[in-house]
């Protein structure tokens, strides 16, 4: 019976792990769809960077009480998931608390997994009233509804019942030391689930084993659906914050880069050389387009950014244009471009890994133009992120795509680089009128 639990858990374990790999190598693939971009420089500010914005969650503080919960959420799942090593070694071979010869060391480590696991408990409870209850704006926008806010509400009873099982099954656990059944030797310290164990009173000591076995099970089950689960969900910031904060653009906001393509058209028209009528070379035989208007488009740093997205809202939350009724909200921004993103990865699987035109695109289909001009450049999105994603860089390189490609842009913005254009300044007016201000004084 044991051996056949062993190869069960063996067999548990290489789906788990496969299929998450699985997903993973397709994440990586779809990331790289995007455009190169160099992001390698001053790796000592990147590392510096990525350690104070993901590790230390230094810009979730400015809203304190869900930077707190936040913190017991997230310190609290990943600590307590170390002892998923020792329920793995015990799994393979058949072992019961193998690191119980630790000591007191293995009593504070209980211990202090069982705190954290309360305040989990306690924070994800707090976010599903903040959520369902409360119903805070920020979370009920137009953009969550559906599968956005479904994907929250499954996340928080996912980790809600993964604690459960963890204190229950250590419950258990502790009862049948006490009773000195079987192989339970003591081991461990349970300041919370000793307060949960009376409930054990009055039933025999083999019930109270199986509902040991079944939450020992249920926890690795549910860790390995949870860890699967991630690919399909906002919770892939759980991973993806530490890369997404590294490759973050370093430069002070508000400051915009040229647009590459731009750079290669000047550069040949300075070369007296070059043949005007010669079309570019480019690598997949297409020439290279001005801005974007498909993910394909984009630079692979903001497909990171669509997937890292916590769909948190405080982006949207702080938007002055969302704030005043504007079409505009950022989060829905990087939420189309995820959406799109996973559209053209359906695609290439049914294709063998190729992509094969559907007819839509980035721009129109999934992010309309009203959103694009609706926005003022204010970078108030970017600033409030907490793992530094840039809706404003892909609002940036879409709306160069309707100026350059399409000539799509506003009345007003036309008639502006009219007036530039022939006046040299955004206003109709004469050159020589330039300076009549400095005379109504």
């Amino acid at each position: 019976m044991h051996y056949l639990a062993q190869a069960l858990f063996l067999l548990l374990l290489i789906v788990g792990f496969g299929f998450f790999i699985k997903n993973v190598k397709k994440l990586i693939r779809n990331i790289k769809l995007g455009r190169d971009i160099d992001r390698t420089d001053n790796p000592k500010a990147r590392w510096k960077n990525m350690i104070r914005v993901a590790l230390g969650q230094s810009k979730m503080v400015k809203r304190p009480i869900p930077a707190i919960l936040h913190i017991f959420v997230y310190v609290g799942f990943i600590i307590i998931n170390i002892e998923m090593l020792e329920i793995i070694i015990d799994g393979l071979f058949g072992t019961h608390r193998v690191f119980k010869f630790l000591g007191g060391g293995y009593d504070f480590l209980i211990g202090f997994f069982e705190i954290l696991a309360f305040l989990v408990v306690f924070g994800v409870v707090v976010f599903w009233i903040r959520r369902n209850i409360i119903k805070l704006k920020r979370f009920n926008q137009p953009e969550m509804d559906g599968w956005p806010k479904k994907d929250a509400n499954t996340i928080i009873y996912i980790e809600t019942i993964l604690m459960c099982f963890f204190l229950v099954m250590n419950a258990a656990d502790y009862y049948l030391q006490s009773q000195g059944y079987s192989h339970y030797v003591l081991a461990g310290s349970f300041p919370v689930s000793n307060l949960i164990s009376p409930i054990f009173n009055g039933l025999n000591l083999e019930t109270v084993a199986l509902i040991e076995r079944i939450c020992w099970w249920g926890h690795i089950i549910g860790v390995m659906f949870f860890m699967n689960y991630l690919y399909y969900s906002k919770h892939l910031h759980i991973f993806l914050a530490f890369p997404n904060t590294y490759y973050a653009d370093l430069n002070p906001q508000g400051q915009f880069d040229n647009l590459e393509s731009v750079t290669k058209e000047v550069q040949l028209m300075m070369d007296p050389n070059a043949d005007p009528f010669a079309a570019p070379a480019e690598p997949q035989g297409e020439p290279e387009k001005f801005g974007a208007q498909d993910v394909m488009d984009l630079n692979w740093v903001q497909l990171l950014n669509a997937y890292s997205c916590t769909e948190c809202g405080r982006c949207t939350s702080a938007c002055p244009q969302n704030i005043t009724g504007k079409a505009l909200s950022p989060r829905k921004i990087m939420m189309s471009t995820r959406d799109r993103l996973e559209d053209v990865s359906k695609i290439m699987d049914a294709n063998g890994g190729k992509f094969v035109d559907d007819g839509k695109t980035l721009l129109n289909d999934y992010i309309t133009a009203e959103e694009l001009w609706a926005c003022n450049t204010c970078n108030a999105c970017v600033e409030e992120c907490p793992i530094e994603i840039s809706p404003l860089s892909i609002i940036m390189d879409m709306r160069r795509y309707l100026v350059m490609e399409q000539s799509a842009a506003p009345v007003e913005l036309n008639n502006m680089m009219q007036n530039i254009e022939n006046n040299g300044a955004p206003w109709q007016y004469n050159q020589m009128d330039r300076l009549n201000w400095k005379d109504e004084n």
